[in-house]
């Protein structure tokens, strides 16, 4: 007998996808509060980031570093955009509590830098451990 674990409104049956884009809406969410005007900003989620950032003209990545976020000003018809990259993110911690709280802090950091303030300014509670 084939059939799904879980029926559709139970948690379980949420993609890893669609739970971390709830991570990062709940994020956004408690932000809003504080800073209505992020309700004209995009937040986006990809997989990974693109190559063609911290990538070579070959290809291969040449720094440690993997960004977890990143920001696109706006453009003519297009609002400013916040992207957060969730593998990298999963990769770097090990349960939800620990996933939620690493999404809050980049989505912090990202909407200062667009705002251009301090992360401590966006969240006064960045840092903190939760």
């Amino acid at each position: 007998m084939r059939g799904p674990v879980a029926p559709p409104q139970v948690p379980l049956s949420a993609s890893r996808a669609e739970a971390f884009t709830d991570l990062v809406q709940d994020s956004v969410e408690r932000l809003e509060r504080r800073w209505p005007q992020l309700t004209e900003i995009e937040f986006l989620v990809l997989e990974v980031p693109p190559l063609g950032g911290s990538a070579g003209s070959d290809g291969e990545w040449h720094d440690e570093v993997v960004p977890l976020g990143g920001t696109i000003a706006a453009a003519e018809g297009r609002p400013a955009r916040v992207v957060i990259y969730r593998r990298p993110v999963e990769i770097r911690t090990k349960g939800r509590d620990e996933r939620a709280a690493l999404v809050h802090e980049v989505v912090v950091e990202q909407v200062a830098e667009l705002l251009g303030l301090s992360p401590e300014s966006v969240d006064p509670r960045y840092g903190d451990e939760e």
